[in-house]
């Protein structure tokens, strides 16, 4: 791979890192690393990031140096600047193109800083070092970060409706519109992620599977369960092989955007947080009561509601806002997956973090193909307040602007002189035009798709979350920007992105998903959330929703789940088996150059013995953190209790800090460290319910 100069900065924003269970690696990345050069030996503890821009990382680290020849140990501190490539199907990043900016020495003369920064300088592993993407989301805690807030999102509450049997949910895109399918005498609506079906010109319309019918008079009910349906509608479903549900369930029918609270009877108050709030043990919806005010709180795509009943009104709840009792819920408890949705959490603040690394890839020229679709001819919708415009009557994002056309798949940026293409990988889009997008338009995402640089090969690219519709607010991290897209009809019905009805939850320890499920054969959720989207498709040869993901049409391994899931354990989640990696693409779809997890390794990857704690503050100063928790400085050659008190110590459930104050923020990076270093462990990336990568 060719050494490239540094990327060009790009305005980060945070946004939430939905991922899937991990499948595991060979090796962990631990640190200190041992780097044998000619002139000596060099352990590098693991750096402390005190910037990311883009793919742009700058960053710090302890060091120890053993001259050859020499008995004695020396320590200092160096500064790093390099671009990083990351696989989270593999929990990899590798920082490439390393430049060495500063060296310092504490305590040795002049002549012996010069030569010791010499062997660093000269040695040191410019081709990558590796190490995992969790050690660096966790250790970017002390890193300095655009922790913006998303003004243009929009917070009204949903339509809320509460029920106390088992329910699903049957949401239309506006009033159902049924099309004929081909090459039969049945027709659908297509509308919906449900099988809502019929032979034409009947009066009754079917919904369900093998073992599951429903029927109605109307595709907006009501529908009745244990119907029989005609025999070529029924040789649609797939094998009998899926039980159905013991309880049928109620199908609650809406055409605008909304949220179904269902209950397994009464709802079931239990305790938490010291007893200042009582939250619904019987359901998946995250449903609080403070005790004090007797308001109801509700959890929904990140966002919080509050009313003074269940029957409302409902009014949002800024993250920062909330009752002090909600931080006081114990990380451990039934519910302790909130905690990354009150602001000001270890477990909000872990949950930013993981959105400021981008996905990153090398994507080759030759194998990047985009072939994009259109109902007619190509119509675009002006922007306001910007030179853009997005192609209405396809399922892709097409932008033209100042008469060139751009679009995105799978995370990379293309390029075409018509709107029919043909298409090649761009090597620049204007971004400063992109970035005025606001959040209202449908292809406000594609500005958190990035072009680093390029090569006469490849072409390096990268997104963020926010790409996937996933934002920072407030403190916490939310899902969809809350606006309504209406959708394209014509012959083709063409969904856009939404952010309320299909019970998004997310799990500390596997990122977004979807709360509650039903799948029977085709009466089945549509969609997929491999890693952050989710959208649902028509009949016309299934949609290609934006982000590039193609949604299977049936999950057959889920069922009705009711109980809370906003707990420390997985959600439930259709998956056709890929990673969150978009560059994992298949067919057409945009392929990948080589992943960071197929390169070389070097000898700045080899792991040295010792203990990972030795860090270096700001002004190059180097400390240990004893096995005590106590913090000492090198001086004089030798290890000394460190008098320092520049640090307020921060709270956390993690490892008990020292008794003394931390230097120069010392403490911060250890629990960060010990943080990145716990979601790391191979036995929390295997399956059984571990850590997201």
């Amino acid at each position: 791979m060719r050494t490239l100069s540094p990327a060009r900065p790009a305005t980060l924003l945070l946004a939430l890192l939905p991922a899937l269970p991990a499948a595991g690696l060979a090796q962990d990345y631990s640190w200190p690393r041992e780097i044998v050069v000619q002139q000596g030996r060099i352990v590098l503890y693991q750096p402390q990031p005190e910037k990311l821009t883009g793919n742009h990382l700058t960053a710090r680290a302890a060091v120890s140096l053993l001259p050859s020849g020499q008995p004695d140990l020396v320590f200092g501190a160096v500064w790093l600047s390099g671009t990083i490539e990351t696989d989270r199907d593999e929990d990899l990043v590798v920082i490439r193109n390393i430049h060495v900016t500063k060296v310092r020495w504490p305590n040795v003369t002049d002549e012996q800083a010069a030569r010791f920064t010499q062997i660093v300088d000269a040695d040191f592993p410019k081709d990558g070092l590796r190490m995992t993407l969790t050690r660096l989301t966790a250790s970017l805690a002390t890193a300095e970060r655009e922790a913006e807030s998303l003004e243009q999102l929009n917070n009204d509450p949903p339509k809320i409706v509460f029920t106390e049997q088992s329910a699903v949910l049957l949401l239309y895109d506006g009033e159902p519109q049924a099309r004929p399918i081909e090459n039969s005498s049945l027709e659908r609506v297509v509308n919906t992620a449900f099988a809502v079906i019929r032979e034409k010109d009947a009066e009754t319309w079917y919904l369900g599977a093998s073992k599951l019918w429903y029927s109605a008079p109307d595709p907006k009910g009501p529908w009745k369960a244990g119907a029989k349906p005609p025999a070529e509608i029924k040789k649609l479903a797939p094998p009998d092989t899926v039980p159905a549900p013991k309880t049928p369930p109620t199908l609650v029918v809406a055409t605008e955007p909304t949220e179904l609270v269902a209950s397994d009877g009464k709802p079931n108050w239990q305790s938490v947080a010291g007893g200042k709030l009582l939250y619904v043990r019987n359901t998946e919806t995250p449903w609080f009561r403070e005790l004090e005010s007797q308001a109801h709180f509700i959890l929904l795509s990140g966002r919080w509601f509050r009313a003074a009943s269940p029957e409302g009104p409902w009014s949002f709840v800024r993250p920062d806002s909330l009752p002090a009792a909600f931080a006081q819920i114990a990380p451990g408890s039934e519910v302790g997956g909130v905690r990354s949705f009150v602001a000001g959490t270890d477990e909000a603040e872990d949950a930013l973090l993981d959105l400021q690394i981008p996905q990153t890839a090398a994507i080759k020229r030759s194998e990047a193909k985009l072939e994009v679709q259109w109902d007619g001819e190509p119509k675009f919708v002006e922007v306001p307040g910007t030179k853009v415009a997005y192609g209405e009557n396809t399922g892709h994002q097409v932008l033209r602007i100042e008469g060139v056309y751009y679009a995105v798949e799978n995370g990379v940026w293309f390029t075409a002189k018509g709107a029919k293409g043909p298409w090649a990988v761009a090597d620049s889009v204007p971004k400063e035009e992109i970035d005025k997008i606001p959040a209202e338009s449908p292809v406000y995402n594609v500005q958190y798709v990035t072009v680093y640089e390029s090569t006469p090969e490849v072409v390096y690219v990268g997104y963020t979350p926010g790409y996937m519709w996933a934002y920072p607010y407030y403190g916490v991290p939310v899902y969809g920007t809350g606006w309504y897209y209406p959708p394209y009809w014509g012959p083709v019905y063409y969904p856009r992105p939404v952010t309320y009805g299909f019970h998004v939850t997310y799990n500390p320890w596997t990122g977004w998903g979807m709360g509650m499920t039903v799948s029977n054969g085709f009466f089945a959720v549509g969609i997929h959330f491999g890693g952050y989207g989710g959208y649902y498709h028509g009949y016309h040869g299934g949609y290609y929703p934006p982000g590039g993901y193609r949604p299977p049409h049936n999950c057959f391994n889920c069922d009705i789940n009711i109980g809370n899931n906003v707990g420390n354990r997985p959600s439930t989640r259709p998956t056709d088996g890929r990673g969150n990696n978009l560059y994992g693409g298949r067919g057409d779809r945009a392929t990948a150059g080589a992943r960071p997890s197929q390169l070389p390794a070097n000898s700045g990857n080899r792991t040295a013995k010792g203990p990972n704690n030795v860090y270096a503050d700001r002004d190059g100063n180097v400390y240990r953190r004893d096995s005590n928790g106590g913090w000492q400085s090198r001086e004089g050659g030798a290890w000394s209790n460190s008098p320092s008190t520049s640090d307020r110590q921060r709270p956390s459930t993690g490892a008990s800090p020292s008794t003394r104050p931390s230097p120069g923020g010392m403490e911060r990076d250890y629990q960060a460290r010990q943080r990145g270093a716990t979601r790391s462990a191979p036995t929390m990336r295997s399956g059984g319910g571990g850590r997201r990568r």
